[in-house]
C-alpha cells in the first residue's frame, strides 16, 4: 500500500556504484561515527486489514543521508511518512511498534504532531509551492510553525541553505509558480527548512526534474547532511549510490530486508533478493 509512484531500478553501472560509494565511505570516515537520532523498533503499519510495513526495526544516524530503496508499493514512503506521522491523516492507517526520535516515540499519547512536524520537515515527489510570492511561500513555513524573528533574515538564510538565493534574491516578490521545475522544488526544500528542522523527510524529490536539476538537488542533499539529518526515497540506485551514508532495502510486502552502510549494501549485499534488485533482475 505504499503510495509512491516508483519505477523499476535504473540499469546499474558497478564501476560508477564503486566511486560514489568509496567516495561515500572516505566522507563518513572523516566525520567519525554519527549517533541514533530515528530509531524504528518493530513497526508495523496496516491500512485496514492490509499490512503495508511488517516489523521494522532499524537505527537512523544523525547529519546523514539515508536513502531508502526498493520496487513499487514495498511501504518505504509509508515509513517515511510514519517519522512525522503524516500518516495519522490517513484514516484507515494504523501503526503498531515504536519509532523514535532522539528516545521518545512519537507515537506516544503526549506528543503533538503539530510540534513533531516542526521537527521534521519533509519535501515531495512533485514540487509544490503555494501560489504566494517566492517570499512568502518561505515565510508561511515559519508562520505555520509560531515562529518569530526577523523574517527578512530567516528568508534570506533558508533560500541560501537551499541553494537559490543567487538566482532568486531580485525577484522574492514575483510568483513561486514561475520558477523552473527545479527551482520550484529547492523553493519547496527552502520552505521546509525554515522552520530549521532536525530531520529533513524527502520523498522522490528529483524524480519529475531533468538530470541537470536533478543533480542540484543531490548536490544540496550533500550539503544539507552537515546541517541536518536527511531521509531520502528513491527509486535510482545511482543516486542512492551517489549521495546517501545509509542505505535501506524494501522489498515486497512491507519488509526490511537489509539496512547498512551505502558501500556495503551495494558492493556486498546480505542476501540474493538484495543483490538481484540492485543489479536489476528484478523490481
Amino acid at each position: 500500500m505504499d503510495q509512491s509512484t516508483d519505477e523499476s531500478p535504473d540499469p546499474i553501472d558497478e564501476s560508477v556504484i564503486e566511486t560514489n560509494v568509496a567516495d561515500a565511505a572516505t566522507s563518513d570516515t572523516a566525520r567519525g561515527p554519527a549517533d541514533t537520532i530515528v530509531e524504528a523498533r518493530n513497526v508495523d503499519v496496516f491500512y485496514d486489514d492490509v499490512q503495508a510495513l511488517d516489523d521494522i526495526s532499524m537505527s537512523i544516524p544523525e547529519q546523514r543521508v539515508t536513502a531508502m530503496v526498493g520496487p513499487s508499493g514495498c511501504g518505504k514512503s509509508t515509513f517515511l511518512r510514519c517519522i512525522n506521522r503524516m500518516n495519522d491523516r490517513i484514516d484507515a492507517a494504523r501503526v503498531e511498534g515504536e519509532l523514535r526520535l532522539r528516545e521518545k516515540n512519537v507515537y506516544d499519547d503526549d506528543v503533538d504532531p503539530v510540534a513533531l512536524r516542526r521537527r521534521v520537515g519533509m519535501v515531495f515527489q512533485t514540487p509544490n509551492p503555494f501560489p504566494k510570492s517566492i517570499y512568502d511561500n518561505v515565510a508561511y513555513g515559519l508562520e505555520i510553525q509560531g515562529i518569530d524573528g526577523d523574517y527578512d533574515q530567516l528568508v534570506e538564510e533558508s533560500l541560501r541553505r537551499a541553494a537559490l538565493w543567487d538566482e532568486v534574491s531580485d525577484q522574492l516578490h514575483e510568483s513561486g509558480l514561475d520558477l523552473s521545475g527545479g527551482q520550484q522544488q529547492r523553493l519547496c526544500i527552502a520552505r521546509a527548512i525554515a522552520p530549521d528542522p532536525e530531520i529533513v523527510l524527502m520523498d522522490e524529490p528529483a524524480s519529475a526534474l531533468d538530470p541537470v536539476a536533478t543533480s542540484k538537488i543531490e548536490d544540496l542533499i550533500t550539503d544539507l547532511a552537515e546541517e541536518y539529518t536527511v531521509i531520502i526515497v528513491t527509486h535510482n540506485m545511482q543516486q542512492a549510490a551517489r549521495i546517501s551514508d545509509k542505505t535501506a532495502v524494501f522489498l515486497t510486502g512491507g519488509e526490511l530486508v537489509e539496512f547498512g552502510d551505502t558501500e556495503q549494501v551495494f558492493q556486498n549485499p546480505g542476501s540474493d533478493r538484495v543483490e538481484d534488485y540492485i543489479t536489476g533482475k528484478f523490481g
